[in-house]
């Protein structure tokens, strides 16, 4: 077991601090895009890193070697370190499962729930109109799309504030936002350090929406009023919609009301090179993860009598 495969289970830490800084200085749609391969990509090294560990304290074991047909002991450092580093990456892989699966249960049963009410109602175009007492407005995907906003939602706005919460919706949907919040969600199962980043990543789904919905409307301060004010007003009502599926009174709407009314700056390229850190802890942990996971193979086929040492 090489200390290579620590390296993807450390650099994960330094993601959420890497991630803010990815959003704030690249393009909201360019930096979800980003943001979401890093993480997918730091969580994929990480199970493979596990993987390697368990499967080391695993050949350890005289019947399972007998099994993978070594005839000769895996090399490995000593079993006080190998057998404990084994048991604790089965433990976190075991309870990275089951914390993963009984998401995947809840949210499925949430989108099939949303998903049968949308599909009881009448629809405009792609827009369904729930009678519910508590306002709320999010993008649904399926086939078809949906935008699904509740009556209470639609008392509380304007006739033009309605259409800017409608075209954030539709951005969503247009963007296909709910396959990136649907990836961060299974990355965050990964890795601890990693569900911070699937706050950042909501978040950059929600910016994304935002200037895309301004520029079809041409006016960001009605953008800004229109989430707001949605937001103020939903504010109470807890969600019954799965959280893959992108809402405008979600994130820290502060924030995004405010990178709506800024005024608009460009972007240095030295902003821009602070933000690709993450993308390089993201390509350092990868190869990491990759030499230690071929260095376990190599010593496996070299137990086996396939290869010398």
């Amino acid at each position: 077991m090489t200390a290579l495969l620590l390296v993807p289970l450390i650099l994960p830490f330094l993601a959420p601090t890497l991630a803010r800084r990815t959003l704030d200085r690249l393009a909201p749609a360019t930096a979800l895009w980003v943001l979401t391969a890093s993480v997918l990509a730091l969580a994929g090294a990480c199970v493979a890193a596990l993987g390697a560990m368990v499967l080391t304290g695993l050949l350890k074991l005289p019947a399972l070697a007998t099994l993978g047909e070594l005839v000769h002991p895996l090399r490995a450092p000593s079993d006080y370190l190998v057998v404990p580093a084994a048991v604790a990456a089965t433990g976190v892989l075991t309870l990275s499962v089951w914390t993963l699966g009984r998401s995947a249960f809840v949210q499925a049963r949430a989108f099939r729930t949303a998903r049968t009410q949308a599909d009881r109602r009448p629809a405009a175009g792609d827009l369904c109109v729930v009678d519910s007492p508590h306002p709320d407005a999010y993008a649904l995907p399926g086939r078809p799309h949906r935008i699904v906003v509740t009556t209470a939602m639609l008392r509380s706005l304007g006739p033009a504030e309605r259409e800017a919460l409608f075209a954030h919706e539709r951005a969503h949907n247009r963007a296909g936002h709910h396959y990136f919040l649907a990836a961060a969600e299974i990355a965050a199962h990964c890795h601890p350090a990693l569900r911070p980043t699937r706050d950042t990543i909501r978040l950059a789904a929600e910016r994304a929406a935002d200037e895309a919905a301004a520029e079809v409307t041409g006016d960001r301060r009605l953008i800004a009023i229109a989430i707001a004010r949605a937001a103020l007003a939903g504010h109470t009502s807890p969600p019954v919609r799965p959280d893959f599926a992108p809402a405008a009174t979600t994130g820290p709407v502060p924030q995004r009301v405010t990178a709506l009314l800024a005024p608009s700056s460009g972007r240095s390229r030295a902003r821009r090179r602070t933000a690709f850190l993450l993308v390089a802890c993201t390509v350092l942990s990868v190869a990491a993860g990759t030499v230690g996971v071929v260095d376990f193979h190599h010593e496996v086929e070299i137990a086996q009598g396939e290869e010398s040492p």
